[in-house]
């Protein structure tokens, strides 16, 4: 790897024509004309790659996050193999909780769970603010990872409030939420309160990436589908609104307290909201403030398109599991999606979640060119 890691270079090249802000990525989440259609995948640094469970082995997933070296080798193993148009920083959504103090481990086959789950205020209140020298991991990680990529973009990453707080409120993963909902109806001012501080430290993780270098950032909320979009308004809405508007504040010049003096970006790094299960919800998160609303594989996009408006781009969203059905099935879904989001102002190729570990990589090469090949558009 390089070893200029201070980010510098890279920063500069986003202000000015042909670095990462005028990728194909960033200029497909801005609604701007590109060379092709770009595609990443959700999940393209994981187990579906050997070289990931070689460098991963005996090493825990919080203990890998926290090694800025490894995160940028898993991090660019994609990029290297798949050609894809952006990396997306190798990380986990409960990385900033416990960066706040919340005693949780990731247990594998499992994944999160939680020592002491969120049942009063006191325990809102233990979950401390977090800043740059809570996650200076994160903060080298994307360092190093913008003087490697070049004019490849790098993705920030963290999990909306809502999901972290059903995690933190379950002390694990849950396909009811019932303890989530039990509290989101039952004491509701108890529900906010947590909300509006998970919305702080998912605010400062994605901070500390932006001022670091990344391109564009995703907010995930994964389990926003167990919701009926009455509630979704009601108890998530505004608190992944104030992530995505406070992210939009940052990049105006607004905040600038703790930025160490560097350049200001011209315009906001695109935002992108992905949730699973949301089709009754894309209205609704479409009004939260991103630029670029992830579509699972269940609403087709140009339905989502309507649903979402003419003022946002659209991400996905090709089913994971038809990546295992054989080539002939992956192309001809590879085409309609393709087809589909045409009628989106702007078009990011991706899944419509993560990439399943059995899934054969030499796939999602074919899958990049694949993308590239019929989306190609005459150069000026």
């Amino acid at each position: 790897m390089t070893t200029d890691t201070t980010g510098t270079a890279a920063r500069d090249g986003d202000l000015r024509r042909g670095g990462p802000a005028d990728s194909p990525f960033v200029r497909a989440c801005r609604r701007e004309p590109g060379p092709h259609t770009p595609v990443w995948f959700m999940r393209q640094a994981g187990r579906s790659l050997p070289e990931y469970r070689k460098i991963r082995a005996n090493v825990g997933m919080l203990e890998s996050c926290r090694r800025p070296e490894l995160v940028a080798e898993i991090t660019l193993q994609p990029v290297r193999r798949h050609k894809v148009d952006a990396a997306i920083l190798f990380s986990d959504i409960v990385v900033p909780v416990a960066a706040a103090g919340v005693d949780l481990d990731i247990v594998a086959g499992t994944g999160p769970v939680v020592a002491q789950p969120v049942r009063t205020a006191a325990d809102v209140e233990r979950i401390r603010p977090i800043g740059r020298d809570e996650v200076s991991y994160v903060d080298e990680a994307v360092r190093l990872l913008v003087a490697e990529l070049g004019d490849t973009p790098l993705i920030g990453f963290a999990g909306a409030p809502f999901t972290l707080a059903s995690y933190l409120v379950e002390g694990g993963p849950s396909r009811t939420h019932a303890k989530t909902k039990a509290l989101m109806h039952g004491q509701p001012e108890l529900w906010h309160a947590l909300c509006a501080r998970l919305a702080d430290v998912t605010l400062a993780f994605l901070r500390v990436q932006v001022d670091a270098g990344v391109s564009a950032v995703q907010l995930f909320d994964s389990w926003a589908g167990a919701l009926s979009e009455a509630d979704y308004r009601r108890y998530v809405l505004p608190h992944s609104a104030s992530v995505l508007a406070g992210l939009a504040d940052d990049c105006s010049g607004s905040r600038r307290g703790d930025r160490r003096a560097e350049p200001e970006r011209s315009q906001t790094v695109p935002r992108i909201h992905f949730g699973v299960g949301t089709a009754e919800l894309l209205g609704a998160m479409g009004e939260a403030g991103a630029d670029v609303v992830g579509v699972d594989w269940r609403t087709p996009l140009d339905v989502a398109t309507r649903r979402i408006g003419s003022d946002k781009a659209v991400q996905g969203n090709l089913d994971p599991t038809l990546l295992l059905a054989g080539w002939p099935v992956v192309e001809a879904e590879v085409r309609r999606i393709l087809a589909q989001g045409r009628a989106a102002p702007g078009h990011v190729f991706n899944l419509g979640h993560g990439v399943l570990p059995e899934t054969d990589p030499d796939v999602l090469t074919r899958v990049v060119a694949l993308v590239h090949e019929v989306s190609a558009r005459p150069t000026e």
